[in-house]
């Protein structure tokens, strides 16, 4: 494949939609990828906005927040990809982690399985493992707490 061809796709790609292209051409394989650089906005708020009042018939129950988890006693690791988590390297192998277990850095907590590719999440320092925060097989996307890791002192 030739520089001119691959100037043709970064065109296609700059003029259109798609936000990546992979081409294969005998044992040659290019693949192009434009990251989108807009950045949501939320629309303003007026401060006295109050919503439509709706007739209920029914109580609404309002979860409260989430306690805060990142103090020093625990930590939540995240997940640093969009994929689909694993607790095992098979459906009948067993978890490489559980509730209550002891950790320690470098040991692979789970798999992020993303475009095809098993990625090993390793425990970034040693501690006890709190809580496991997704089923296994779920998607989970970046930034998602998987894990609450109590770190050992």
């Amino acid at each position: 494949m030739d520089i001119t061809q691959i100037r043709k796709l970064i065109r296609l790609i700059q003029s259109s939609d798609v936000t990546e292209i992979e081409v294969t051409q005998g044992d040659q394989t290019v693949r192009i990828s434009r990251q989108n650089t807009a950045v949501p906005v939320a629309p303003p708020v007026a401060a006295d906005y109050s919503p439509p009042a709706t007739p209920s018939t029914a109580p609404v129950t309002v979860a409260a927040p989430p306690a805060e988890t990142n103090n020093n006693e625990e930590h939540q690791v995240t997940s640093p990809m969009v994929g689909t988590f694993y607790t095992a390297p098979s459906p009948d192998a067993e978890a490489f982690v559980s509730i209550g277990q002891k950790v320690q850095k470098g040991e692979t907590l789970c798999i992020i399985e993303a475009m095809k590719m098993m990625n090993e999440i390793e425990a970034e320092y040693s501690g006890v493992v709190e809580a496991i925060l997704v089923e296994n097989a779920t998607p989970v996307e970046y930034g998602q707490p998987i894990f609450v890791i109590t770190p050992l002192a």
